[in-house]
């Protein structure tokens, strides 16, 4: 999850692609330009260590937008995907 927060935060496309679970990948990222991500908190995690097939990692991401401060809080389920934990989806809290 660190590891993706990250990418959005760089805007490294490829390697958000190369961690998204291919069912759910969406054809195109669209990064907002007025947006800068300002820090991560993970608040919970179930399951998604090697001995598991599934995980869900639940986390708060701060940013900014248009000078204004926001955040996201969601409830990301990962899965194994060829050996490698991959993004599926995740409920976000409005």
């Amino acid at each position: 999850m660190r590891s993706r927060y990250s990418a959005f935060v760089v805007r490294d496309e490829p390697y958000l692609r190369r961690t998204w679970a291919p069912e759910t990948r969406p054809g195109e990222i669209d990064f907002d330009p007025g947006l800068r991500w300002t820090g991560l908190e993970i608040e919970g995690t179930t399951e998604g260590t090697a001995f598991h097939q599934h995980g869900t990692v639940t986390f708060t991401a701060r940013y900014v937008h248009g000078g204004e401060p926001g955040a996201m809080h969601e409830r990301s389920r990962f899965a194994r995907h060829e050996g490698a934990w991959v993004y599926v989806d995740g409920d976000v809290d409005a």
